[in-house]
């Protein structure tokens, strides 16, 4: 099975969980009043903002950061999301009616999910689309903020998101993200396990690959903020039942996964291909 088979599969049956009244990623009812229960994906949001939502949409977050409290929206603004959708119904409130809150998945339990939430939290600018990173259903210079969520790790194909993410960006659009990334050589046995890059995990680049490939997209004032670095007890958590040896492999990747803030910016005056219309 290919890795997207795998993601859309394992994304599907999260949906499925947070509607039967249980986690997207611990799959029990108890406890998904703690939120979620491993190291990347939980204690992200602050009570003010998971106040304003369903608890379904809460539940629903399988992100690595909260690219919305560090985005700056500005009301009117166009925004792109992707995923679970918690982060799209976050910023729909802060652009307002004269804005617009795009989400973009590929599975339909997640889209009908998010949907449900929209509905239950009776936000209006909003709209969910269904479709790939690698291949956004909007048009050109279409969109001011991109917000994903650790979604990018999830892609085979990065060069491919982001050089999409240049092409929807508006000229002077802003690129900020929460995502995955390593600081030095990770063990092979992380990379070639899938379930792991279903975790955010065995995709993430490292940070100065990156910007790299941020740069060569076309985009520029580039920063990789870390926001949350992962230690041996963090490692035993997303390591542990995965096949692994997790005594041998957990020192090897202490501090080398992180949760980072990706700020980037298109030229204002852009000369790219599909940069202007």
């Amino acid at each position: 099975m290919e890795t997207k088979d795998v993601v859309k599969e394992k994304y599907g049956q999260a949906a499925l969980r947070v509607g039967a009244g249980g986690s997207s990623c611990c799959g029990s009812a108890s406890a998904a009043k703690d939120a979620c229960c491993d190291p990347i994906t939980s204690n992200l949001y602050d009570a003010v903002q998971t106040g304003e939502l369903p608890q379904e949409a809460v539940q629903a977050s399988l992100g690595c950061g909260n690219p919305t409290a560090l985005a700056k929206l500005h009301p009117g603004e166009t925004v792109l999301g992707s995923g679970d959708g918690i982060d799209v119904l976050l910023s729909a409130r802060p652009v307002g009616p004269a804005g617009k809150a795009y989400g973009l998945d590929m599975t339909d339990e997640m889209l009908a999910l998010a949907r449900e939430n929209q509905r239950k939290a009776a936000i209006e600018n909003a709209e969910f689309l269904k479709g790939e990173i690698e291949n956004v259903p909007l048009p050109d210079n279409s969109v001011d903020v991109i917000i994903s969520n650790c979604v990018i790790n999830l892609s085979g194909d990065k060069d491919r998101v982001l050089s999409e993410a240049f092409r929807v960006l508006k000229p002077g659009g802003r690129f900020a993200v929460s995502d995955v990334v390593t600081s030095g050589e990770v063990p092979p046995e992380i990379r070639q396990s899938v379930l792991l890059w279903i975790g955010c995990i065995a995709g993430a680049l490292q940070n100065d690959e990156y910007a790299a490939k941020l740069a060569k997209a076309g985009f520029e004032g580039i920063e990789i903020e870390p926001t949350r670095v992962y230690n041996i007890e963090d490692a035993r958590a997303f390591l542990t039942g995965q096949g692994i040896d997790v005594n041998a492999l957990a020192p090897r990747v202490q501090g080398k996964f992180m949760s980072a803030f990706i700020r980037a910016t298109k030229p204002a005056a852009c000369c790219a291909p599909g940069c202007c219309s």
